[in-house]
């Protein structure tokens, strides 16, 4: 096992560095950048970005025009440009690091990742690590209890199911799971919005934020309440394809184990279909959901966190990415690339090991990786 995890370990490298490089050459070729949103916003075509340049926004504007006659060959590289202070222009390239060739900005990008020094949000004017460990709570808090309620809710029906294969309870949740996993995830949490949160019907349960405005002046049951009403409605949405998965898999696992010999051996020997079920099925048949376990949790934290997040205007790094994706603000958004590429890497050799140690026949040592 030593020697498959050192591989795995081995194999980060090249693979973070292929998916840095890939984003990287995409962003190149992007249409837009730090220095043109920028210039949209001194041009007054843009307000939407966070101006971080020293200076008030008169200032600007002033630092801004081109002296009359100057030379406007380096200001026609941007779109919206014309007219401005080449000089300005050059001040924007050098703050922003595109004073640099390509692949010089990529060699000192990996080389400071490698160092974990994921550099300055242009427009926040902070580190990127700080932002990423003041939003991750957020988006773990939502991962972590959108995998425990799956699993919850997905392993007694999957069995329940198994256990009624082809009979009438089997066939209506099986319809109800797949009608489930149909529905994208943010649209069902604008369906819940306009039910339940006050949009056209009831408002049982607010629709912003993880807590209420007077948190700090509640109870400790107060907290506990109010933290369960915000996060009613996102789970529900997050787990709802999480949800259906899961059911069909813990399903076709015990319908796998259930038609085995040994499961017929010990029936025949009289054993009640409890004992049968719960006492030598289970334990093979949740081999891959236990092991399974990581995987779901970096998947939810993952895939739902983007778009659930900015619907119910959640602070966590999903509405961080967006928000930076929409800057320009590429320090954000290769950092947090970064991240979660390594985390997703790193998840998936915990769940190898997981299959390893739950079930000594798997031997992922004795194959390539």
């Amino acid at each position: 096992m030593g020697a498959y995890i050192l591989r795995r370990l081995l194999l980060i490298v090249p693979t973070v560095l292929g998916m840095l490089l890939v984003s990287f050459v995409v962003i190149q070729f992007a249409p837009g950048g730090p220095v043109e949103r920028i210039i949209a916003q001194v041009t007054g075509q843009d307000t939407s970005a966070t101006n971080r340049i020293s200076g008030g926004g008169s200032d600007i504007q002033q630092q801004a025009q081109a002296p009359q006659g100057g030379d406007s060959g380096l200001a026609s590289k941007y779109r919206g440009a014309q007219g401005l202070d080449p000089e300005f222009i050059k001040q924007l390239e050098k703050q922003f690091g595109f004073d640099k060739p390509a692949h010089e900005r990529f060699i000192l990008m990996v080389g400071n990742y490698l160092r974990f020094d994921l550099g300055q949000s242009y427009f926040r004017d902070v580190p990127v690590t700080q932002l990423i460990v003041e939003k991750m709570p957020v988006s773990i808090s939502l991962g972590l209890w959108v995998t425990l309620l799956s699993y919850l809710i997905s392993i007694p029906l999957g069995i329940r199911k198994a256990v009624a294969d082809g009979s009438r309870f089997d066939s209506w949740t099986s319809a109800v799971v797949i009608v489930g996993y149909a529905i994208p995830g943010f649209l069902f949490a604008i369906l819940l919005i306009t039910l339940f949160a006050g949009g056209s019907f009831w408002n049982i349960f607010p629709n912003r934020g993880l807590y209420s405005d007077d948190w700090a002046s509640l109870s400790l049951m107060g907290k506990v309440i109010d933290y369960a009403k915000h996060m009613f409605l996102p789970l529900i949405a997050m787990s709802l394809s999480a949800f259906a998965t899961l059911t069909l898999l813990t399903k076709n696992s015990f319908l796998d184990e259930i038609r085995k010999q040994y499961v017929v051996t010990a029936r025949m020997k009289g054993l009640s279909e409890r004992r049968v079920l719960y006492g030598h099925v289970f334990r093979n048949a949740m081999l891959l959901v236990i092991a399974g376990f990581p995987g779901a949790f970096i998947g939810a934290f993952f895939s739902g966190s983007l778009l659930i997040e900015n619907t119910f205007s959640l602070d966590g790094l999903g509405l961080l990415g967006f928000e930076s994706v929409l800057n320009r603000d590429y320090p954000v958004v290769f950092g947090t690339l970064y991240v979660f590429g390594l985390m997703g890497m790193i998840v998936g050799l915990v769940s190898d090991v997981l299959y390893m140690l739950i079930d000594p026949r798997i031997d992922f040592e004795s194959r390539e990786v």
